[in-house]
C-alpha cells in the first residue's frame, strides 16, 4: 500500500511540473508576442513622424488605416476619414512648413489581442512663411493590426500653451 501512495504522489509531483514547465513557456511566449507588438506599433509611430518631416505622403499612406473611421484630434479640431485628413490638413500643412523636424519621445506602448494605444511626446519645429514654429506637446494613438499590420486609427494632440508675449507699451507721440 505504501508503494502505491508513493507511486500516486510522484506521479501527482511530475504532472504538477509538467504543468508548470508547460504554462511557463506559454507565458514567456506571450510575453515575447506581446514585447515584439509593442516594438512593431513603436517603429510605426517613429517612422510615421519620420515621412511626415520628409513630406513624404506615400509612406504616410503606409501607417495610417485607409478608412473613414481614422480620426484625428489636434488642439481643439477634428479630422474624421484618412482622405480627409490627408487630403485637407496633413498635405496643405507639409506644403507651408519648411526645414521640418519632427521627433517623438518617451513613447509608451500597451497593446491588448490585436489593438494598441500608445502615449507620447512630440516636438514640431519648422519655418512658416516669415516666422519660425518650435512646438512641442502631448500625443495619444490607438492602433490596429490588420493583415499582419500595425496601422494607425486615432491620434490626439494637444501642444502647451506658451505664456503669453508682452505687448510693448506705445510709444508717446513725438511733436
Amino acid at each position: 500500500m505504501k508503494n502505491r501512495i508513493k507511486s500516486f504522489d510522484t506521479r501527482i509531483i511530475v504532472l504538477v511540473l509538467a504543468l508548470a514547465t508547460g504554462a511557463t513557456f506559454a507565458v514567456r511566449q506571450a510575453v515575447s508576442a506581446n514585447d515584439d507588438n509593442e516594438k512593431a506599433v513603436r517603429k510605426v509611430l517613429e517612422q510615421e513622424a519620420a515621412a511626415f518631416e520628409k513630406g513624404d505622403v506615400e509612406a504616410l499612406n503606409k501607417f495610417w488605416a485607409n478608412d473613414e473611421w481614422v480620426s484625428v484630434f489636434e488642439s481643439g479640431g477634428a479630422d474624421i476619414g484618412w482622405a480627409n485628413y490627408r487630403d485637407h490638413h496633413l498635405i496643405p500643412e507639409m506644403k507651408e512648413l519648411k526645414n521640418t523636424k519632427h521627433t517623438l519621445s518617451d513613447i509608451r506602448v500597451r497593446v491588448a489581442g490585436k489593438t494598441a494605444w500608445a502615449t507620447f511626446k512630440y516636438s514640431l519645429a519648422g519655418d512658416l512663411k516669415e516666422r519660425r514654429i518650435d512646438v512641442n506637446g502631448l500625443g495619444t494613438a490607438v492602433l490596429e493590426e490588420r493583415n499582419g499590420r500595425w496601422l494607425i486609427v486615432h491620434r490626439h494632440t494637444s501642444a502647451r500653451r506658451r505664456a503669453p508675449v508682452p505687448v510693448p507699451a506705445a510709444s508717446p507721440a513725438k511733436n
